[in-house]
């Protein structure tokens, strides 16, 4: 699963990354260390593909009679996203770009007894995209002011670089087919050919604090390599 990533890139570098101009919705927006489900974050939905806005992580249906489902809907398995009920009508109407510029998976230790933290990110450092899905949802009978737009992480099986760490990673899209994410312009063959692992040889993962554990930490310390030394 993917349940904790970050996101410390500034609107300028995210609007000139992802081409698009559109940032009100995301003025000041502060550098993000440990965004956990049910927290709002940056997305780019394919109905507005030149803004970035703001969304809560955690998908809520349409046909939800309420928002508890969201918790249990932060990651959608790419592997079925396009037959479940959960996530097949946004899968074919309503996917978006989930920015990051890292993500974060516990990797066990050998006699399985304790957990290390660890931050995966691009070789390169720049952010990406994972691919993501969007709702709109309000409570039934609420004024129009109620409606909240929420969103889902699509996973797939792991790379070589991730195998021993997790058994699944968020699906990246490569730079030149974020935009076909959004608007394929095909049809759903074309989309499933996006679900795959993203190439291990541009990846780098790193052990982290395990400040990271819990989601009221969210400050840049919690990025920074941890020696063995400093992890006991």
């Amino acid at each position: 699963m993917c349940g904790r990533f970050t996101l410390s890139a500034n609107v300028a570098d995210l609007a000139a990354r992802f081409m698009a101009g559109q940032t009100a919705a995301v003025e000041g927006l502060r550098p993000r260390y440990n965004i956990a489900p049910m927290q709002k974050s940056v997305i780019i939905k394919n109905e507005e593909p030149d803004a970035l806005t703001l969304a809560t992580w955690g998908l809520i249906p349409v046909w939800s009679k309420d928002a508890s489902i969201a918790s249990k809907l932060i990651n959608a398995r790419g592997e079925t996203v396009a037959e479940k009920p959960s996530f097949r009508s946004a899968f074919k109407k309503r996917r978006c770009l989930v920015l990051a510029d890292g993500f974060y998976e516990w990797q066990k230790s050998a006699d399985g007894k304790s957990k290390t933290p660890m931050l995966i990110r691009l070789a390169s450092g720049e952010p990406f995209a994972m691919a993501g899905l969007w709702e709109n949802w309000k409570p039934l009978d609420a004024p129009e002011s109620e409606w909240r737009s929420t969103f889902t992480v699509i996973t797939i099986g792991p790379n070589e670089l991730m195998s021993p760490i997790h058994d699944r990673m968020p699906v990246i899209l490569p730079r030149g087919r974020e935009r076909y994410w959004l608007n394929p312009g095909g049809g759903e063959v074309e989309l499933h050919d996006l679900i795959r692992p993203y190439p291990a040889q541009l990846m780098h993962a790193r052990p982290v604090s395990s400040r990271v554990n819990s989601v009221k930490n969210d400050d840049s310390s919690l990025i920074l390599e941890q020696t063995q030394a400093n992890l006991l």
